[in-house]
């Protein structure tokens, strides 16, 4: 029978110890990544405070996002080939689907009611509507109005 050497012995114990630290790295990956969940879904549950100026916020956010994301979605839409009109009418109800989204997510409602798009010349349309935002205790409405300029 033979013995192993010191050799041997020497490169199954650094082998152990490498297993065990590839364990360690997973399970620390593993816990971090489950404490980095619990800490978004405890955001998410949190009491909304009715005395929170999210309403306003939110509003002022939106009415300055908005055109500047329709203009780059229309154009966007024209470059792939549809029409004007129809490339705004879409890029307008993209854009409040994502508010829609994104105001889910923030615990305010946000909508775009009567979305109406026109086309004021052969280059420019002309977007409005009026835009809902509420949170519960607290709602507000804003006309908007914008025009965007084409190729």
């Amino acid at each position: 029978m033979m013995r192993p050497t010191s050799s041997n012995s020497s490169h199954e114990d650094r082998d152990a110890g490498q297993m065990l630290l590839a364990t360690g790295v997973v399970l620390l990956m593993s816990l971090l990544s489950m404490a980095i969940f619990g800490v978004k879904v405890a955001g998410l549950t949190m009491p909304h405070d009715t005395a929170s100026d999210g309403v306003l916020v939110t509003s002022q956010e939106v009415v300055d996002a908005v055109p500047e994301l329709t203009q780059a979605r229309t154009q966007l839409w024209i470059n792939g080939g549809l029409e004007p009109l129809q490339a705004g009418e879409l890029a307008f109800q993209s854009v409040h689907d994502d508010i829609l989204y994104h105001g889910e997510l923030r615990g305010v409602e946000i909508k775009l009611i009567d979305i109406q798009v026109n086309e004021t010349s052969p280059t420019i349309l002309h977007f409005s509507g009026e835009l809902g935002i509420s949170d519960g205790s607290a709602m507000l409405t804003i006309p908007i109005a914008f025009d965007v300029a084409h190729a």
